[in-house]
């Protein structure tokens, strides 16, 4: 493999719960689970070329995280709308611009500056 490859980790308190938040909620597919013992220890869910990993095996840094996803106008405005429609926690805030976020269950952060902003 050539270049870098990378996933951010998003330490959530159940992996199951939170993969079902990010497909349910935010429309990622899952793409990957490892189990032992009957317990999901990691998830992954990807959207897009976004692909993030959910563990829930460092409970002190449960809802720590935050990702930061820019996109173009139309994605942004769609994404708003699809959000809304599917009933996820969407806020306004600011980040030394305007920024949608939404929070996980856990409180992980996913900020979307809005575009021509960043």
């Amino acid at each position: 493999m050539s270049g870098w490859f990378s996933r951010p980790v998003l330490f959530v308190s159940n992996v199951g719960a939170a993969i079902e938040f990010y497909r349910d909620k935010l429309g990622f597919a899952e793409t990957n689970r490892y189990v032992e013992d009957g317990t999901a220890l990691v998830g992954e869910v990807t959207r897009e070329d976004c692909v993030l990993l959910l563990n829930c095996q460092q409970p002190e840094k449960v809802g720590q995280a935050r990702m930061f996803v820019s996109l173009d106008h139309d994605t942004f405005d769609g994404l708003r709308a699809e959000f809304a429609s599917r009933g996820a926690p969407v806020e306004d805030g600011w980040w030394g611009y305007e920024t949608m976020i939404v929070r996980d269950p856990d409180g992980n952060e996913l900020f979307f500056p809005k575009p021509g902003m960043a």
